[in-house]
Order: structure tokens, then sequence, then C-alpha cells
């Protein structure tokens, strides 16, 4: 009875060829060398951004929760992109203004939405060159120009 793959010495060859093959079955391989996944990524590759504020929203929270979590939409400046970022802790969207420039992050959990914010996969981190934590903490004053 002979077995479904190769033995042998001089298998070597033929068994990473099929190996190379199989590899593109398994979803995390393929997500990572595909291309596709990088080209919908807005930041496309990079761990952060910087745009523009071009409004200012308040998205429902999901159920069962009930809230108006406070948000920015951003135009990337890289890519043009449109984006939907989260302002994180109370009173933080008073230190945001329309046309500001913003650097933007990933909310943590690898492009999936966070907790009960539907579709918001992205969080401000600064305002004008200054940290979203240090204004709200009352450390720095943003820039006036």
């Amino acid at each position: 009875m002979g077995s479904s793959k190769p033995h042998g010495i001089r298998a070597a060859r033929k068994l990473k060829k099929i190996r190379r093959i199989n590899r593109w079955a398994d979803k995390r391989y393929k997500k990572a060398n595909f291309g596709t996944a990088l080209k919908a990524n807005p930041f496309a590759g990079a761990s952060h951004a910087k745009g523009l504020v071009v409004e200012k929203l308040g998205i429902e929270a999901k159920q069962p929760n009930s809230a108006i979590r406070k948000c920015v939409r951003v135009q990337l400046m890289k890519n043009g992109k449109k984006i939907t970022c989260f302002c994180p802790r109370d009173g933080a969207l008073n230190y945001v203004d329309d046309n500001d420039e913003v650097l933007v992050a990933g909310f943590g959990r690898k492009g999936h939405a966070v907790g009960d914010i539907p579709g918001v996969r992205f969080k401000v981190v600064k305002v004008s060159g200054v940290g979203l934590l240090a204004l709200y903490k009352e450390i720095k004053e943003k820039p006036h120009h």
C-alpha cells in the first residue's frame, strides 16, 4: 500500500512544491501574502497615519448599550481615503476641531471594530502635533496659529 506523499532521500523538491500549493488554502497565509489585504487597508501597512478632520460625528452604540460615541471623519494625507476615528475619553472631542491635523492609530484589534462602536477601526492619538491625553489632562495646550 503506497501512501499519498513521496518518500525518500530525493523527495524534498516534490514535497516543497506540494506544500507551496496547499498553503494557499490557509486563510491566514493567504491574507498575509496575497496583497489584497494591504490594498484594502487605509494605512497601507503603516502603524499610524496623519489626516485632516472633515467632520465630527456621534455614532450610536450597539445594543444593549445606549450612548453616543464621539467620533470624527478623517481624510488621510497619504492616499485621500476617508475613515471614521474614535476620540477616546470624556470630552476629548472638544479639543478636536474641523480641519485640524490629527494622528490616527489602529484601535487594537487589527482592523476589527472594538466594543460597542460599529464600523470604527481607528482612534485619534494626536491633535495638531499634541497628544490627546496631554490635552485631556491639561498638561499641554493646543498651539494657536
